[in-house]
């Protein structure tokens, strides 16, 4: 098994009383109303504050980002927002964004609240392809130089190469799994290969319906924190679900909306499976490389189970499957 490092385990000594003391050294002073939200690769906090409204405290997990890439998201999202587009950027205080404590880096955020997006309402969908379109249209802008790009390295090979020296994959399952993801990169290849050379943008990057917080007719966009350059349709495809019938109407309401703002590549379709394989495999090794933090075992208890693997290796099998048909079919 694969030793964890430092990273894996930053966060065993943090106690609410070193959140709070981060908190007041920046000049807020918190009124004892403290709440764990939902985050495991950071540490993300609620805090109250007195005579105000509370804000969110983002305790990055250390080795993970350059202090220079944390900046290059904050500077985008603060971009974003001043374009109007409803993203919840970083605090200045004492004039900085980004702030230490000891090992770790620290922003706070204004508080938001909201429920997720009903992805069967069309208007909805199309208030967030217009969203998308708009936050690209700044992300064509310029450029990430300290962000790294959605690869097939990094996403594909790297995860499953940790993944086969972490020993999480049963032994005898590891040639089925070794075997499968040849052919799994050959599809990766291949439809990568049909979409030619597509432009790479500035992304949201883990553009998700939890994401998104909906406050009556408010939509705000939250966690930059996986912010990256690549082809506008990975900030697309995850607001897509169900079988083939069902996507392709989802995608015409989304793009319909996106296309208000900005021109969408229709080779990039060929992405979309590629990508979502991407991910599966991603997934599966942030979770592996977490292992060692308690909050991953709380949070998926499941994970190091024969049934997730057999689960895992079914879902490769299928995006296999998928990457040899055509794209979904788009008419705009």
């Amino acid at each position: 098994m694969t030793e964890p490092d430092s990273s894996t385990l930053a966060y065993i000594g943090l106690q609410p009383h070193d959140i709070l003391s981060a908190i007041e050294n920046l000049g807020l002073r918190c009124d004892g109303r403290f709440l764990t939200l939902n985050s495991y690769e950071n540490r993300v906090y609620q805090v109250g504050i007195e005579d105000s409204r509370p804000v969110v405290a983002k305790f990055y997990r250390p080795g993970r980002w350059s202090d220079d890439a944390i900046l290059e998201e904050h500077a985008f999202s603060i971009e974003l927002a001043e374009k109007e587009i409803p993203v919840v950027p970083p605090l200045t205080l004492q004039g900085r964004t980004l702030h230490h404590m000891n090992s770790f880096r620290i922003s706070v955020s204004p508080c938001r609240g909201g429920r997720s997006p009903e992805l069967d309402d069309k208007d909805m969908m199309r208030q967030l392809g217009r969203l998308i379109a708009r936050i690209h249209l700044a992300g064509e802008s310029s450029n990430f130089r300290h962000r790294p790009v959605i690869d097939i390295e990094t996403f594909g090979h790297q995860s499953c190469d940790f993944l086969l020296e972490s020993e999480f994959i049963p032994e005898e399952m590891i040639d089925i799994y070794e075997g499968l993801a040849d052919h799994l990169f050959e599809g990766i290849e291949e439809c990568f290969s049909r979409a030619g050379n597509t432009r790479e943008i500035r992304l949201h990057g883990d553009f998700h319906p939890g994401n998104v917080l909906v406050d009556g007719e408010q939509l705000h966009i939250v966690d930059l924190d996986d912010a990256r350059s690549g082809p506008a349709i990975q900030d697309l495809w995850m607001f897509l679900s169900g079988d083939r019938e069902e996507q392709t109407p989802q995608l015409a309401t989304l793009l319909e909306g996106y296309l208000e703002f900005r021109n969408f590549d229709a080779r990039e379709l060929n992405l979309l499976e590629a990508l979502r394989s991407l991910r599966i495999m991603h997934y599966a090794a942030w979770i592996a490389r977490r292992w060692e933090d308690p909050a991953f075992k709380t949070a998926f208890p499941w994970f190091n189970s024969r049934r997730y693997w057999d689960d895992h290796i079914l879902s490769l099998r299928e995006q296999v499957a998928l990457m040899q048909e055509s794209p979904l079919v788009w008419t705009g």
